[in-house]
């Protein structure tokens, strides 16, 4: 049993300390993990020297600090070339990218936040981006809120009540009762809409996805220049991005609307 319990904590920490390059800066150095984490600097020099033997990381002679290696891109690679969410997404991505003239892009929610599994660029000049596989934060950006409003509604509460609500921008929510009243409207109109609350001078309109038992799992999002994506914009993009992100949950073997059913998920 000893030994059982040493090799689960040691996977966690394996897991935990892969994990803090997934929303942080592209290298670490063993202070810097140690202090997140709450481990001894040996523990997480270990820790570091057998996941670079492994090629998980890489590590920086000049800086002293590590980053993710090649066998960790193997994985990513692998793991969206099997993603059904992004396998069903794509052909209506697509549709949606030529019908908007913007930057799509689609999400999957993971622990902890979301991620950005794949996009569709504009092909116009000017163009928004998003930075592929990195989590963001459930409470910043119209991706992340369409997510939020339609998680179970103890998980909604929770994440209202204990969440940290980082300012990513000057615009990001950061009061309580606002993001409540915002998710609110969310579930009301199936579309969560962005003026640079995630990333300056971006503007997005999302809406969620749902799998086969309509949980939510994922978002779908159009997103362009803050000034070619004003508010009036934003409102006719609405109805393209909500039926794009209905047909994805019917792939994914959704049969209902939006999941509002308060016998199941009482607000």
């Amino acid at each position: 049993m000893a030994t059982e319990r040493k090799g689960t904590e040691t996977a966690t920490r394996v897991a935990d300390v892969l994990m803090l390059f997934t929303d942080g800066p592209d290298s670490l150095g063993v202070t810097a993990i140690a202090r997140a984490l709450g481990l001894s600097k040996t523990v997480v020099h270990r820790t570091l020297s057998s996941l670079v033997e492994r090629g998980f990381l890489v590590s920086e002679p000049r800086t002293r600090e590590y980053a993710l290696g090649p066998s960790l891109a193997s994985l990513g690679a692998r793991a969206l070339r099997e993603s059904s969410l992004r396998s069903a997404a794509l052909p209506i991505m697509r549709s949606l990218q030529a019908a908007t003239g913007e930057t799509v892009t689609i999400s999957a929610r993971v622990p902890g936040g979301r991620v950005y599994l794949d996009q569709i660029e504009s092909t116009r000049e000017i163009k928004m981006t998003v930075e592929l596989g990195r989590r963001f934060p459930l409470h910043a950006g119209s991706s992340s809120r369409s997510i939020l409003a339609f998680l179970p509604a103890t998980e909604r509460h929770d994440f209202l009540a204990q969440h940290d609500l980082e300012a990513l921008t000057p615009k990001t929510i950061t009061d309580r009762s606002d993001l409540a009243a915002r998710l609110e409207d969310v579930r009301a109109t199936g579309a969560a809409q962005s003026d640079g609350e995630r990333q300056h001078g971006a503007g997005s309109v999302a809406s969620p996805i749902f799998g086969f038992d309509g949980q939510v799992v994922g978002a779908l999002s159009v997103c362009g220049p803050a000034y070619r994506m004003s508010a009036d914009v934003r409102t006719s993009t609405v109805p393209l991005v909500r039926d794009a992100a209905d047909r994805i949950s019917r792939a994914l073997g959704w049969r209902g609307g939006l999941p509002l059913d308060e016998t199941r998920d009482a607000s």
